[in-house]
């Protein structure tokens, strides 16, 4: 699958494979931290989820039992969502979600809603080409499974892809298109809902969007925390922000590995830990998990320990 023109990118970025910043990459885990904060991004990968494929755009449900990601095969392709639950033996095996379309590289990106009763996620499903990325939500229905998928109206779907939504508490939804009228390949956005059902689309406009290539983003949630997955020329790397008077400040980029490149962050409830997807070498890609100030709760990523496990600890 080619990757639109509007989305052409220098050939060290990952995203020449892929119409989207659904490249995958990171995951293989520490399950005890150091006290200190770490300066680096630590290794997060549980057992049945980490694999010697590339895991990516991890979500979890409210109560940290159920965890959805994306997977792909080791050429950033044939891509599909997976669910996961926390068990009594550890994190289950991953299949395939009831809404998941029929064949591998049509969805990805999924994101769950704070009160875990809609799922936002991406899909070509519509596109006889398989190219055109837009945002579908499914709803949860009264016995715990999810109903058919609904595809989001213009103006937040394009001709052009959407990637990675983010829901925030007020309805409003966060995502990045390389829609025209932007002010570079790709930028991020922001939609509100309407009371007449209608919705407002607006770029975020200077500096998290600029004349580079935004495409993905997380926004804590008190709204003055931002993480964007930008190419500035070199390849895709994770930016921080925070809002100030009422302006984004760019804090500079996050230490993460310089030579490969970062995507799918997820800030932790507090907004004091992020987990994004990075290449690792002979495993593939895998979860990181980075502090982002001293303190930050080691509780989260949300922990699933199998019994055994748990009562070894203990003894």
């Amino acid at each position: 699958m080619s990757r639109p023109s509007r989305f052409a990118v220098p050939t060290e970025s990952p995203a020449r494979w892929l119409p989207m910043a659904i490249l995958a990459a990171a995951c293989a885990s520490v399950l005890a931290y150091p006290r200190a904060p770490a300066a680096t991004p630590q290794r997060w990968a549980p057992a049945n989820i980490a694999s010697d494929q590339y895991e990516s755009s991890p979500t979890f449900s409210p109560d940290g039992r159920e965890l959805y990601f994306m997977r792909s095969d080791r050429n950033f392709a044939q891509w599909r969502i997976l669910r996961s639950r926390c068990t009594d033996a550890g994190w289950s095996p991953p299949e395939s979600p009831s809404f998941a379309a029929g064949r591998a590289g049509l969805d990805a990106d999924p994101f769950l809603a704070d009160d875990g009763r809609r799922l936002y996620f991406v899909s070509a499903r519509h596109d006889p080409n398989g190219e055109d990325l837009d945002i579908y939500y499914v709803q949860r229905e009264p016995g715990g499974d999810w109903g058919a998928p609904v595809r989001l109206p213009a103006p937040v779907n394009s001709p052009a892809s959407e990637l990675l939504p983010r829901a925030l508490a007020d309805g409003r939804l966060l995502f990045g298109s390389s829609r025209e009228g932007g002010l570079g390949q790709g930028d991020l956005y922001m939609a509100t809902p309407g009371a007449d059902g209608a919705w407002r689309v607006r770029n975020l406009g200077a500096p998290v969007s600029s004349a580079a290539n935004e495409y993905e983003a997380d926004l804590s949630h008190d709204g003055r925390e931002l993480v964007a997955v930008t190419d500035r020329g070199d390849r895709s790397h994770l930016y921080r922000y925070r809002l100030e008077r009422g302006r984004w400040r760019e804090l500079g980029k996050l230490p993460a590995r310089q030579d490969v490149f970062q995507v799918g962050p997820l800030l932790s409830p507090r907004g004091d830990r992020l987990l994004f997807a990075q290449a690792d070498g002979e495993r593939s890609g895998e979860f990181f998990v980075l502090d982002l100030r001293p303190g930050a709760d080691r509780h989260w990523p949300p922990e699933c320990v199998a019994k055994s496990a748990a009562n070894a600890a203990i003894k």
